[in-house]
């Protein structure tokens, strides 16, 4: 076994918040998609006590499955955003890159 311990470890030296700063700056749309799905979630939640006779199962499959689209929905959309003013107007959509 090797007992090499001079490794470096940048991608570990960052902190959970500025390490979230920087993938929001790379891909924001990922932020905006991880929001859309909390407010989903909490808007479920609370609807749950007026379900009617919805049983909870269909409920919370409802839930996901709206919850899912809009963080897929956003993704899709930034991916298209970004592809159509790379390709078309030649600029980079989302200058900030990680090093």
């Amino acid at each position: 076994m090797s007992t090499n311990t001079d490794l470096s470890l940048s991608s570990y030296d960052e902190g959970q918040g500025s390490k979230f700063i920087r993938k929001a700056k790379e891909t924001p749309f990922v932020p905006i998609g991880m929001a859309g799905f909390a407010a989903i979630v909490a808007y479920g939640l609370y609807k749950l006590k007026s379900r009617g006779n919805t049983k909870m199962s269909i409920h919370l499959i409802h839930m996901r499955v709206a919850a899912q689209g809009f963080v897929v929905g956003a993704m899709t959309l930034g991916r298209f955003i970004s592809t159509f003013l790379k390709f078309l107007f030649l600029i980079d959509a989302f200058p900030y890159k990680a090093t």
